[in-house]
């Protein structure tokens, strides 16, 4: 077949193929548009997804005649000062957007700057250009977009459904809202409620009032705020705690000199900042912003400039997993407040079932005996909270607490002793005043009931000191590496050959962290040494977890991040374990060492140590307030 040229027309819609996906990306180039005229308010309204129509206005410094007439043809643009691609300070390139749309629908564009005196107007069908009108337009842009991909049927019928279209223009929207908190921005017109974010105050309080419109009040209860520069390079943002966190990486919203971007260098960073929080299924929420010299990254790599690629890449992946870490750890004492709101919304949900009767025997007026659990009237005896009550308890609520004596209690009248005789001394009252308050009882061997000033904390005791042990594995490794014990007979341990030879082959590499072993044969390991921090554990069972944790591995991780992940598992077994008795002095010696451990709010697998409910919620719970 001979070669020959194409047609202006069908170049324009093979271009516009590039650029037009979706109605989700005009929008996107729309508003782009409207963010480099210098808008400060942009509405935005869509039909049938944006298939049958898509408006977006502006209040920009809009287009003059002679620009209007420019704009929808082929390689004009306002973004370029001179042929410099190099160095790209703007959003988009209008005159490429908007000829690419025109090949493919009905597009109309209404303008007036503030050197005309009225409005023009120009419409694009499929490519076809009409002459330029007069029309009535106060200052700024309007374009309106109908009937997309009328002009290519083969592109239209790969449309989703209206709602899933509209979803992909509602996640435009706000992303480029996060990106420009000091615009305002409106989204309506379809079934769902319509979007609308206030213009806010510049810095991070406006910032994180818009990232809060859009990603709602628990991350802004529970964000972070991300700070870090280093030679031009400017990191800036906010992250979500590690207990607040999400099945999938759709909530990490990253942008580049405003740009919002999907790279997979920062996708990757943000996951190993977060390496010694979450499990592997789990996937932070977070809002970073990359600041750096428009010559040092190339936008043009992707067509819808979705992707970008930086000169100096591993120094912006190091100063991200930097900024992320030490924002972490400077907040890795807190928990988020998810898991107290989460607490009280599943007794008031209880509590909402009105139950018959009422039994005296559950009056909180009736002394109660540490020795022997509340009684549990049958529904025959009409027990239960009487349904008039406001703000009480269902039994459904009550039999909750009925979990028997406690297993350790230190209030202060209350002078009792453990079942093997050891008496209990007063809770010291300054210990009020700390973070996490006084321990007062032990309840299922597994969880620490601790009383502060304004509420009360409740600690899972195994993972706090899981924590508290893997950090100790960590500070230990890096000052002079874990101390290690002699077991006086070596504990022989029966494995898979599979798992045996992957022990052995990674024997230099555990016993940096205490761990000493050799073969014994084709199906077993000789344990010989352990860490001492981690006192008597279970040989057996650390190596076998080890050994699972090795067929897992990925060998194109760094060596630091796999050797991070042995000491988690090693700190799992030498926690205190959920259903041991704690003293009452041991109790509060765990939260005292809580409050001094980086990131103790959460444990190695990203499970929160400790749940707080404040008196003023409790008091909402019980009708107080």
């Amino acid at each position: 077949m001979p070669i020959r040229q194409l047609s202006e027309n069908l170049v324009n819609r093979i271009a516009a193929g590039e650029v037009v996906e979706r109605p989700a990306s005009v929008v996107k180039e729309l508003i782009e548009n409207a963010l480099d005229a210098g808008a400060s308010r942009i509405d935005v309204f869509t039909d049938g997804g944006g298939r049958r129509l898509i408006r977006v206005t502006d209040d920009g410094e809009g287009m003059t005649r002679a620009d209007l007439v420019l704009a929808v043809e082929r390689h004009a643009t306002s973004k370029l000062a001179d042929d410099d691609l190099v160095s790209i300070r703007t959003l988009g390139f209008r005159g490429e957007a908007l000829p690419s749309i025109g090949a493919v629908a009905r597009l109309a564009i209404t303008t007036r700057h503030a050197g005309e005196p009225h409005a023009w107007a120009i419409d694009v069908n499929a490519g076809v250009k009409s002459e330029v009108k007069p029309a009535a337009l106060g200052q700024g842009t309007r374009v309106e977009v109908r009937d997309l991909f009328y002009a290519t049927p083969a592109r239209l019928k790969f449309l989703k459904l209206d709602r899933t279209e509209s979803e992909a223009v509602r996640e435009v929207v706000r992303r480029l809202a996060m990106s420009r908190p000091d615009v305002a921005f409106t989204l309506a017109g379809e079934e769902r409620a319509p979007l609308s974010f206030a213009a806010t105050l510049p810095g991070a309080t406006g910032r994180l009032a818009r990232l809060g419109d859009v990603l709602g009040a628990d991350f802004r209860a529970n964000a972070v705020e991300i700070a870090a520069e280093r030679e031009g390079i400017t990191i800036e943002g906010f992250a979500a705690l590690p207990t607040l966190t999400r099945a999938n990486a759709l909530g990490q919203y990253l942008f580049v000199n405003g740009r919002p971007v999907r790279d997979k260098l920062l996708i990757g960073a943000v996951r190993a900042a977060y390496a010694d929080y979450l499990p592997r299924d789990r996937h932070p929420l977070l809002a970073l912003f990359v600041a750096l010299n428009a010559r040092e990254v190339d936008v043009n790599v992707h067509p819808a400039k979705a992707e970008v690629r930086f000169r100096n890449a591993g120094l912006v992946r190091a100063l991200i997993v930097h900024a992320l870490k030490a924002a972490l750890a400077r907040e890795g004492s807190r928990t988020a407040t998810t898991g107290g709101s989460a607490t009280i919304a599943a007794f008031r949900s209880a509590a909402a079932t009105p139950q018959r009767g009422w039994d005296w025997r559950r009056s909180p007026a009736r002394p109660y005996d540490v020795h022997r659990p509340p009684p549990n009237p049958s529904p025959a005896s009409g027990g239960g909270w009487g349904g008039g009550f406001r703000g009480g308890f269902a039994e459904a609520v009550q039999t909750a607490f009925d979990t028997g004596a406690p297993a350790a209690d230190l209030r202060d009248d209350l002078p009792t002793r453990f079942s093997e005789g050891m008496e209990l001394a007063p809770a010291d009252a300054d210990q009020l005043d700390h973070p996490l308050g006084a321990a007062r009882a032990q309840i299922h061997d597994t969880y620490i009931v601790a009383q502060t000033r304004d509420g009360l904390v409740i600690v899972d005791q195994h993972a706090a000191h899981e924590r508290i042990v893997y950090e100790r594995l960590k500070a230990a490794l890096e000052q002079a590496g874990v101390a290690r014990q002699l077991l006086l007979i070596p504990d022989i341990v029966e494995l898979d050959e599979a798992d045996v030879e992957r022990l052995v082959a990674r024997a230099d590499e555990l016993a940096r962290y205490g761990v000493v072993l050799e073969a014994f044969g084709p199906g077993a390991v000789a344990l010989r040494e352990t860490p001492a921090l981690l006192g008597e554990i279970d040989g057996g069972g650390l190596l076998r977890d080890l050994a699972e944790h090795l067929s897992e591995w990925d060998e194109t991780l760094p060596l630091e991040r796999r050797l991070m992940a042995v000491a988690s598992s090693m700190a799992c077994h030498g926690s205190v374990r959920a259903g041991r008795r704690l003293k009452p002095e041991e109790m509060n010696a765990l939260l005292r060492e809580m409050e001094v451990t980086p990131n103790s709010g959460q444990c190695n697998h990203g499970r929160p140590t400790y749940v707080e409910l404040k008196l003023t919620d409790i008091e909402r719970l019980f009708g107080r307030r």
